[in-house]
């Protein structure tokens, strides 16, 4: 009997457990490891962060759900991977440290024969001084918990508005290495609905702070889509929705520190530093790697083997350095096996993409400001399927190698940002691009015009409603959980 071990129960790592289990059954063993009791599903916290929806409503525990599907799960911290065994026994093991119950605080050696590093980010708070809730002035919708702060700072300035006072409120990215542009533009196009909801939108300034040099990049390097013949870029479409509610965008910043009330900032285009005064701010970290090592049999360090200085897994990419002309879709892995141990796949964005996919950037004062190519939500739950559809395959010796590709240069993926709750005054924009990593050698606009969209209306509100339960339901394992795709 083999042992699966999965770092991290996230859109990823519950992905790949669930699909080892419905494939492998009892014959093998999949054990899950991860810091933390509850699943949840963070497209959703940007509604408990405007006090649309209950953190009940966005998370829900996972022992039982493990429980019932025999899943073995430890909720730990995994702290180092010994992929060559040790002195002990040339088995394969993880370090892990229980966060919980009667184990807490203890650690354990835990064997394994596979293992999946589907750790998900660390969120980085630490990168810009002053950012974040834990020791920062910022808010944030990263988890379920920081949205319920958030909402109730948001709160807290409506009531002021109300009382006559003029705020100036700021949501975007709190460094110039941001990913997940797209969250931050959810935030602020409902947190415009909320203030005008509450008849208090006139006494507010409200900006739009992001590291993207065209609006609607969101780290994809931003999109065309065709309409009867004509061509326009994704930034016309995101442009229009900000004049449109008056929110006021700041483009290529980076922030470079934060106090109580300012922002000090750079901008690709702009020399030295600026700064800009807020009463309210939602600003999201840049992500890292889980903070893993790895060792060899000796105990010699080789964590620079396995992982990328970010701290995500090395795959199967073209790590190689290149210029920005040189960089091509094909340089983005397909099966996202490790090509140090065999052994070892990462999902999610515990990869290390080989490099972004906007075009790097910088300010005048060296400030690094350019968005992190994304991997959340769909991304990660076809790679994390992958992966365990390629493992289950070679568990069972139908294969010696992975069976299943999910190159982000060939997936298609849909997006639906909310612009507002409300059964009849909701909208959301709805997306969709194929390839996610353009492609410009196969295609002129870099991805297939024809599988390529936006649009915006009540529709896309309650299709993002809707796919709220969908995937809810389907990360329960309900009956014919599989159906509902990733």
């Amino acid at each position: 009997m083999a042992r699966i071990v999965v770092l991290g129960a996230g859109v990823a790592g519950h992905t790949a457990a669930l699909f080892l289990k419905q494939r492998l059954k009892n014959r093998h063993e999949v054990v899950v490891v991860s810091p933390n009791s509850n699943w949840n599903w963070i497209p959703s916290n940007i509604w408990v962060g405007v006090g649309r929806m209950t953190k009940k409503q966005v998370i829900f525990p996972l022992e039982p759900v493990y429980r019932r599907k025999r899943v073995d799960f430890r909720q730990a911290l995994a702290t180092r991977l010994h992929p060559e065994g040790d002195e002990a026994e040339a088995r394969p093991a993880v370090d892990i440290t229980y966060t919980a119950g009667d184990k807490k605080g203890m650690t354990e050696r835990l064997r394994y024969d596979w293992l999946i590093d589907a750790t998900g980010p660390r969120l980085d708070f630490a990168a810009t001084p002053g950012l974040g809730p834990d020791g920062g002035h910022t808010v944030s919708v990263c988890t379920a918990d920081h949205a319920v702060a958030a909402e109730k700072q948001l709160q807290q300035a409506i009531e002021r508005l109300r009382a006559g006072e003029h705020l100036d409120m700021v949501i975007g990215m709190g460094n110039g290495t941001c990913t997940c542009e797209g969250a931050a533009f959810e935030y602020v196009l409902n947190v415009e609905h909320e203030l005008r909801r509450a008849g208090v939108r006139d006494n507010a300034t409200v900006y739009f702070f992001t590291n993207e040099h065209e609006l609607g990049d969101f780290g994809v390097g931003g999109l065309t889509i065709e309409r009867n013949g004509y061509r326009m870029r994704g930034e016309m479409l995101t442009e229009s929705l900000l004049r449109e509610r008056g929110i006021v965008p700041v483009m290529a910043a980076g922030a470079t520190e934060i106090t109580e009330d300012t922002i000090y900032y750079e901008q690709v285009d702009t020399e030295g530093v600026q700064q800009m005064h807020y009463d309210f701010a939602m600003l999201l970290p840049p992500f890292k790697g889980a903070r893993i090592d790895a060792v060899d049999r000796s105990g010699a360090d080789i964590t620079d083997r396995i992982f990328a200085p970010s701290g995500f897994m090395k795959v199967d990419a073209d790590y190689s350095k290149k210029s920005y002309d040189q960089w091509r879709a094909a340089d983005w892995p397909e099966t996202y096996q490790s090509p140090a141990y065999a052994n070892l796949f990462a999902a999610g964005i515990a990869f290390a993409p080989p490099h972004p996919i906007s075009k790097p950037r910088s300010s005048p004062g060296g400030v690094a400001i350019a968005p992190a190519p994304p991997r959340t939500g769909q991304p990660s739950g076809a790679t994390a399927k992958a992966v365990a559809l390629s493992i289950a395959d070679m568990v069972e010796g139908r294969s010696d190698k992975p069976t299943q590709k999910a190159s982000m240069a060939h997936l298609a993926a849909s997006c639906i940002a909310s612009a507002g709750t409300g059964f009849k005054t909701g909208q959301a924009v709805s997306m969709v691009m194929s390839p996610i990593v353009p492609d410009t050698q196969v295609f002129e606009s870099g991805r297939n015009l024809k599988e390529t969209s936006g649009e915006i209306g009540l529709a896309g509100h309650w299709l993002k409603r809707m796919l709220h339960t969908a995937f809810i339901y389907k990360m329960k394992a309900r009956p014919f959980w599989w159906v509902i795709p990733e």
